[in-house]
């Protein structure tokens, strides 16, 4: 699937869409991206874990925070044969109060999936938590990155982001 197409599939299953539309920080945005309608597809998972696939090469783990990065993570570990993690928002409070969920072994390189990237803010903190739990974490890579600041949060973060679209690439397709 080209890049053209693939879009047009985000837009035809509701993942990407152009109206105006209050965002959670309240701010006015002319699109929205909500990759879990991709990511419940096969075939648009498929699609996204093929073209994540290449990116994390030499990897020991993939992680992806709950909830939207999970099917993600799930799907390019299986394109990949690399084992992932599932980062929790915040660690359990109850039982082994686990930060996350998978094996991971101090030193393992681990790159990070998202669905969509916005400051960057929750990637940086789950990076935060698998580091200080050993790993070794240089990259993310984000279907969309809506150019809000990630980048820049996780270069501050010493992590590289790989984004397959960009919010300037995103327009109606025609």
């Amino acid at each position: 699937m080209n890049d053209h197409d693939f879009l047009r599939s985000l837009v035809s299953c509701g993942a990407v869409r152009f109206g105006t539309f209050t965002l959670a920080s309240g701010k006015t945005s002319e699109y929205y991206v909500d990759i879990k309608k991709a990511a419940t597809r096969p075939d648009l998972l498929w699609e996204i874990a093929k073209r994540i696939a290449p990116h994390a090469q030499g990897f020991q783990r993939i992680a992806g925070v709950e909830l939207g990065a999970v099917p993600i993570a799930a799907a390019v570990a299986l394109e990949t044969g690399i084992p992932f993690l599932i980062v929790r928002k915040e660690a359990k409070g109850h039982g082994t109060k686990a930060a996350f969920e998978g094996e991971m072994h101090a030193g393992d390189r681990v790159v990070f999936v998202e669905d969509v990237v916005t400051t960057g803010g929750t990637l940086v903190a789950a990076v935060d938590r698998l580091r200080s739990a050993g790993a070794v974490v240089g990259r993310a890579i984000a279907v969309v990155d809506r150019e809000e600041g990630a980048a820049a949060a996780l270069r501050t973060a010493g992590v590289e982001l790989i984004s397959i679209l960009r919010a300037s690439d995103l327009r109606v397709p025609g």
